[in-house]
């Protein structure tokens, strides 16, 4: 089938679109590439590639007989949905709802949307399904939440979303990010020695590494349209449920000469929530989840030490996505609502480096 895949080079999409190419789906990708500078190493799957915001899609981007749009695109976890709530609304929620509608009008069958697990926000101890009740805490839950519900109306009997309710992400992409817990600890660990915690350690969260992500997105697209018809699904496994103090014990078991240490101040999360992932592998056999928390932790010590990571890299412009994206706003390169200034988009066409 001809897939268009939104968000195509950012951190998942760089695993997801190879993904779907082995499947044998044509690709074709929509990305306003916000991080077009921080590659961190290796090269992209090479695809056609539309280079638009999704709050500008124009319906003859959707022209020419998709059979599915796999949408990712958005700011991408909570710390950066606080950078501007109404910003993180307008495009992770009010762009959404406009690309699906858009979607609908083209004929476009399925609608995969990339959710998350934290519009359970506050869940607590025990383990939440598909059927709890959301409880966002942040405007990035939030908007996920909002979104489903609006993509739920726009369903007919021509237009089937699904919502992939993902668990937190780990894992190496060429678009790596090191503000998520797994890659964070790791990449702490292996460049000073301190598994740096940043809160006391206590609350849970489930986990699941990005290929394993885009292997439910490609599962659930795959799947008969009776079966995931606005069906929400939480993505990960449920033995992949961890405190983060266990995450930062396993980095201290596999980074050697490295010892747990917290910062100054680090205290309770009240995001804290465990989730129950029988529903996909029921409903949705195909997805056969292949990593755990250990394995990525190897697969991302083994990266960063053949890139040679450095410290200033992931705490500073270079890699962090809020402080690459404060810098642009500095520059000017980008404007007050996260949009490439002229002189910038023409400047920066092309996938660029980092340099060391």
């Amino acid at each position: 089938m001809k897939v268009l895949v939104t968000g195509h080079r950012g951190y998942i999409g760089c695993a997801l679109v190879p993904l779907l190419q082995q499947a044998g789906h044509e690709v074709v990708g929509l990305d306003s590439d916000l991080y077009r500078r921080c590659t961190f190493s290796g090269a992209m799957a090479d695809v056609v590639s539309i280079d638009r915001d999704i709050r500008d899609v124009v319906p003859a981007d959707l022209e020419g007989g998709y059979g599915a749009v796999l949408h990712l695109a958005g700011l991408s976890n909570d710390p950066l949905g606080n950078l501007d709530p109404d910003l993180t609304i307008a495009i992770n929620h009010e762009a959404t709802v406009r690309l699906a509608r858009l979607a609908r009008d083209a004929g476009i069958p399925r609608f995969v949307f990339s959710s998350s697990c934290s519009l359970y926000g506050a869940a607590g101890d025990n383990f939440v399904d598909e059927t709890a009740e959301a409880n966002p805490i942040t405007p990035y839950g939030a908007a996920k939440i909002m979104s489903e519900h609006a993509l739920t109306e726009l369903a007919n009997d021509d237009f089937s979303p699904t919502f992939l309710r993902n668990a937190t992400a780990y894992g190496f992409s060429q678009r790596v990010r090191f503000d998520l817990v797994v890659n964070n600890l790791t990449a702490w660990a292996l460049t000073t020695g301190r598994v740096l915690m940043k809160s006391d350690g206590t609350p849970w969260r489930p986990i699941v590494h990005i290929e394993d992500i885009s292997r439910a997105f490609l599962s659930v697209m795959e799947a008969p349209r009776e079966v995931v018809h606005l069906q929400a699904f939480n993505v990960g496994r449920n033995d992949e449920n961890y405190r983060i103090s266990e995450i930062a014990d396993a980095v201290r078991e596999l980074v050697p000469g490295c010892r747990i240490d917290f910062e100054e101040g680090a205290g309770p999360d009240a995001r804290c929530y465990r989730v129950d992932c029988s529903k996909i592998a029921r409903m949705v056999p195909a997805f056969q989840p292949q990593w755990t928390v250990r394995t990525g932790i190897v697969q991302l010590r083994d990266a960063y030490i053949a890139a040679g990571l450095k410290q200033e890299w992931f705490e500073g412009p270079k890699f962090s996505r809020i402080a690459h994206l404060r810098a642009l706003l500095a520059d000017h390169d980008l404007d007050g609502k996260l949009r490439w200034s002229t002189a910038a988009s023409a400047a920066n066409r092309q996938d660029e480096r980092v340099p060391a």
